[in-house]
């Protein structure tokens, strides 16, 4: 499992109203993504944003941010996003009462 972060700088005209309407505008549409687990899409009151998305593998993440979607950000936030990639070792999930532990190592990041 992968987790990659990503942010951007939000233009100033995008404050927290604006930008928690797009994104809930946005939120279905991942559903469709190949390879995606879950995004939650993050606002910090020092004006960046993104998301925290968890991937089943690398390839699937990179194969996305390479695409229409980076130019979308690119055009929407006037910057390219800065992402991150880490592999994940072992998830602690308390809703579901579940602890997961990874053996198998990702494709190198």
């Amino acid at each position: 499992m992968i987790t990659a972060t990503v942010r951007y700088k939000l233009p100033s005209h995008i404050d927290y109203a604006a930008c928690r309407e797009h994104f809930h505008k946005i939120a279905p549409g991942f559903r469709q993504v190949g390879g995606l687990i879950s995004k939650h899409f993050i606002w910090s009151e020092s004006g960046w944003a993104g998301g925290v998305y968890q991937w089943e593998r690398l390839e699937d993440a990179k194969a996305f941010y390479s695409g229409p979607w980076r130019d979308g950000i690119v055009e929407r936030y006037g910057m390219q996003p800065v992402i991150d990639f880490y592999e994940v070792f072992a998830v602690t999930d308390n809703a579901h009462d579940t602890v997961d532990l990874f053996t198998e190592q990702v494709t190198p990041i």
